[in-house]
């Protein structure tokens, strides 16, 4: 019998272990109920939620911490390599493996310049 989280905090569900629901006795298919109808009388778990943090997907993400005014973070894109594909300090170019890279220190030993924003 297909029965779905939601079943358990459903208004229409029946809680009975033969029959999920009036609409539906024999259960949905898929993950969703379109006559999902939320059930006031029950209690539905509270979810914990720090400050900074957002659930995806039922995953409890923490955001990272910003202390980048808007305009810093705007002007980050003017001279960052991530966005140039350069060194600020010295203009030396990076290698375009963009998607692997994590650290953005200046590939010209020369320079020296480091990547602090992360």
């Amino acid at each position: 019998m297909p029965k779905i989280p939601d079943c358990n905090h459903c208004l229409l569900s029946a809680h009975d272990p033969h029959i999920v629901c009036a609409v539906h006795p024999e259960g949905v298919e898929g993950d969703s109920c379109l006559d999902f109808r939320e059930d006031p009388n029950t209690s539905v778990e509270e979810l914990w939620l720090p400050q900074g943090a957002s659930y995806y997907n039922g995953e409890l993400i923490l955001q990272p911490r910003q202390h980048w005014t808007q305009q810093q973070q705007l002007e980050l894109l003017d001279w960052h390599p991530l966005f140039t594909g350069r060194c600020p300090q010295c203009g030396a170019e990076y290698e375009r493996d963009y998607t692997s890279r994590v650290h953005w220190d200046c590939p010209n030993p020369e320079c020296g310049w480091l990547d602090d924003t992360v």
